[in-house]
């Protein structure tokens, strides 16, 4: 991807030259790494700041202001919580099960000096860490349908944290599913990078006691 195009997506998402550079450190680590261990699918490589960075990036105006620790579910390359938190000054716990890929989550969040923490344990062992972490929000891209996402996140969002989800074409049915066990409000934003995909956003999310 040109240089020209990643300064053309970070312009339109008003991201300061500072996280620029940081970005760019960032997916030059992320192109290298790569090579080695599938980070992002080999398709995307050359569309890597349109399908990837950008896709994070669009949370920025989403996210509260104050904003200042989440929790990112299945971060495996760190997007989008690691993104966030190289172009925002915000504390990002990354869950991770692969231990590969949390070695570059690690080195990615030392080269780019962004506040990151890398958990390698499985989803399911969250539970005792989202007291300790009370992380504001919780994110995930591309990991479960709707209602298993909100069981892996409902730690954090019995703990109060809002929910922010790359959800794709299927999100209707996902959502009829949900509400079947879970009583939340929900609204739903326009994907910037995918005509067929939105950004849900979870509040208040209890589950529905049978």
């Amino acid at each position: 991807m040109s240089r020209d195009v990643s300064t053309d997506v970070l312009e339109r998402l008003h991201v300061s030259r500072e996280s620029r550079e940081r970005l760019e450190t960032y997916v030059s680590l992320l192109l290298q790494w790569q090579a080695r261990i599938n980070l992002i699918g080999p398709a995307t490589r050359e569309a890597v700041w349109t399908r990837h960075i950008a896709d994070a990036l669009q949370l920025l105006s989403l996210l509260p202001p104050d904003l200042r620790k989440l929790a990112d579910l299945g971060s495996g390359a760190g997007i989008p919580g690691l993104i966030l938190a190289i172009a925002r000054p915000l504390e990002a716990h990354l869950f991770e099960s692969n231990l590969k890929k949390g070695a570059f989550l690690r080195e990615a969040a030392r080269q780019t000096g962004a506040k990151a923490h890398i958990h390698t344990i499985r989803i399911e062992e969250a539970q005792a860490l989202a007291r300790t972490i009370k992380a504001e929000a919780v994110t995930a891209r591309a990991l479960a349908p709707l209602p298993k996402l909100l069981d892996y996140a409902a730690p954090f969002l019995e703990n109060g944290a809002i929910g922010y989800f790359h959800k794709g074409q299927d999100v209707d049915a996902e959502l009829t599913d949900a509400t079947k066990s879970w009583k939340m409000q929900v609204e739903s934003h326009p994907s910037m990078t995918d005509s067929h995909g939105v950004i849900l956003v979870v509040k208040e999310a209890h589950r529905v006691l049978c």
